[in-house]
């Protein structure tokens, strides 16, 4: 390989760090230190997401907001509540949605590969996403109607809660409280 003034090799993707160099192959063309020899190493595209921290974040959020969910439905029924069950649904809601808060914390603060936002917003789309197509799926099934405009809209609140989770789980590995496991 023939190397150019910076001791790295040519190669078709350069980083805006002049030490280092992509290649197509998932592989990563470092620049020692102590010389201008370059080495290669590998890198696996599996290290995008960690998936212990988000199976853990949505776990968390399938305890706490799951439940929530099918309490507020259930409180609402299919028409509009009146009243206090009205109320009642939507503290229940909000329960739900600080349940993907919460799972999308957990992956955040759980995952070591500085990406928390991603991580938080993955966890608590998941989290929503397949709860609700098995929901769908069961409506469906028994001839209800499905309100897209409702599943597409509590949807991007669970996304907006992953973005918070996200925040909040960077915030704490910012402040040094990791989880035990990686003391």
């Amino acid at each position: 390989m023939e190397s150019d003034s910076t001791g790295l090799a040519s190669c078709p993707k350069r980083s805006v760090l002049a030490s280092m160099c992509f290649e197509p192959s998932s592989r990563l063309w470092i620049r020692t230190t102590s010389s201008t020899r370059a080495k290669w190493v590998s890198m696996t595209t599996e290290s995008r997401w960690d998936r212990a921290a988000i199976r853990a974040g949505a776990s968390v959020s399938l305890v706490f907001a799951v439940p929530f969910s099918i309490a507020a439905r259930v409180v609402a029924g299919d028409g509009d509540a009146p009243g206090g069950r009205a109320a009642l649904a939507t503290f229940l809601a909000l329960g739900a949605a600080v349940g993907f808060l919460i799972g999308a914390g957990v992956a955040a603060w759980h995952q070591p590969r500085r990406t928390p936002l991603s991580h938080g917003i993955l966890t608590a789309g998941l989290a929503y996403v397949v709860p609700q197509a098995v929901l769908v799926v069961m409506k469906i099934a028994r001839g209800g109607d499905v309100r897209w405009s409702g599943v597409l809209f509590n949807l991007t609140v669970a996304l907006a809660m992953g973005v918070f989770g996200g925040f909040l789980g960077s915030s704490m590995r910012g402040r040094g409280v990791l989880p035990g496991g990686q003391r």
